[in-house]
């Protein structure tokens, strides 16, 4: 796993955002992928009424859409047909990115986390009353695999057709995303 911090970026209030990008490798159970995971501390302000429409929004607004909201799955999972991101409405949590030998990322409420296809995620723990919400890069579908070596090799044919997304899912097409996958 690599890890580049500080890439700064402004987001639709002007206001600088803190974003941190990881690689991690493949480890024969969870593909992962050679674009970084994307993480953007404070990106969107959770809605007062409605923590997650912001967000939602925002994603809508930028191309990413097949929205949900729940929590995080506390198993190591990851999908093959479509990058997603991952926006804390609210509440906080420690998340393991890149499988068992990954890299636990605490996120709080205003967070985005932009995940690659392919990229091993699983809740460690989480605190107050976790909402986040989840989209796909142009609505894609989106599968769900655990770290099954019988599954890998049919996964990183997928993830190599997944095409990458033309919009940042907080700041469209001058987003950081559109810098770092490129």
């Amino acid at each position: 796993m690599a890890k580049a911090k500080g890439y700064g970026e402004a987001h639709a209030y002007n206001a600088p955002l803190k974003t941190d990008t990881y690689i991690f490798q493949d480890n024969g159970l969870i593909p992962n992928n050679r674009l970084p995971l994307i993480v953007r501390q404070g990106a969107i302000t959770p809605g007062s009424s409605d923590p997650a429409k912001p967000f939602e929004e925002t994603f809508r607004r930028n191309g990413w859409t097949n929205t949900w909201r729940n929590g995080i799955f506390d198993y190591h999972h990851y999908h093959s047909t479509a990058h997603e991101v991952l926006g804390i409405a609210s509440g906080s949590a420690s998340v393991r990115f890149g499988g068992e030998s990954g890299e636990v990322i605490g996120l709080t409420a205003g967070d985005v986390v932009i995940i690659p296809a392919g990229v091993g995620h699983a809740l460690i723990n989480q605190n107050g009353d976790l909402l986040v919400v989840g989209a796909y890069a142009d609505g894609r579908d989106y599968d769900t695999l655990r770290d099954d070596p019988r599954l890998i090799a049919q996964a990183r044919q997928r993830i190599a057709q997944v095409p990458r997304p033309n919009t940042d899912p907080v700041d469209g097409a001058s987003g950081p995303l559109t810098k770092l996958w490129s």
